[in-house]
C-alpha cells in the first residue's frame, strides 16, 4: 500500500484529551478500511502563521499512514465535515522518517551555537571596515545664547 503523511490542525480553544480522542477516531476511520498508522505525533498547541476563522494558534496532529488512497479519502472527507479541524494537509511519501520528525527534535537545533549557519564559511573581517571611507565628524549645533 502506499506511504503517506497527514497533518492537521484543530482549533485552539479544544482541551488536548479531545484533540487526542479526534487522533484516535480518524486512525479508527485508517483502520477500518484496512490500512495502519503507523506513527502519530501530537506536537502541541503551536503558533499559526496567519489567523483561520479567528484562531492564532492550533493543536497540530501528525499522521505516518501505510492505507489505500480510498481510506485516506475518507479520513479527509471526515476532517472537512468535522468543525474543530481548521486544515489538513496529506502527502505521499516513498519512505516514512524514521524516529521523531523534525519539529520535535529539539537537541539538533540546541547542539548548534548562535550564529552557526551552517556550511557557510565564517567571515573573519566582520569588525575591520578599512574598505570603507571614513565619516566626516558631526558638526556641534550652535545654540542662541552663543550668538549675543
Amino acid at each position: 500500500m502506499p506511504l503517506y503523511e497527514c497533518t492537521f490542525i484543530a482549533r485552539q480553544d479544544v482541551p488536548a484529551a479531545t484533540v487526542e480522542k479526534l487522533a484516535e477516531e480518524f486512525a479508527g476511520i485508517i483502520t477500518a478500511q484496512g490500512g495502519q498508522v503507523k506513527k502519530t505525533e501530537q506536537w502541541g498547541l503551536r503558533n499559526l502563521a496567519y489567523r483561520i476563522n479567528k484562531n492564532k494558534k492550533g493543536h497540530y496532529v501528525l499522521f505516518n499512514l501505510d492505507a489505500s488512497s480510498d481510506a485516506v479519502a475518507e479520513m479527509e472527507r471526515n476532517m472537512r465535515l468535522h468543525e474543530d479541524i481548521l486544515r489538513f494537509l496529506t502527502i505521499r511519501v516513498d519512505e516514512h522518517e524514521t524516529g521523531p520528525s523534525a519539529v520535535l527534535r529539539k537537541d539538533e537545533r540546541a547542539e548548534r551555537g548562535p550564529g552557526d549557519r551552517g556550511d557557510r564559511p565564517e567571515r573573519s573581517d566582520r569588525g575591520d571596515r578599512s574598505d570603507r571611507p571614513r565619516r566626516a565628524p558631526r558638526a556641534e549645533a550652535t545654540q542662541e545664547g552663543d550668538a549675543a
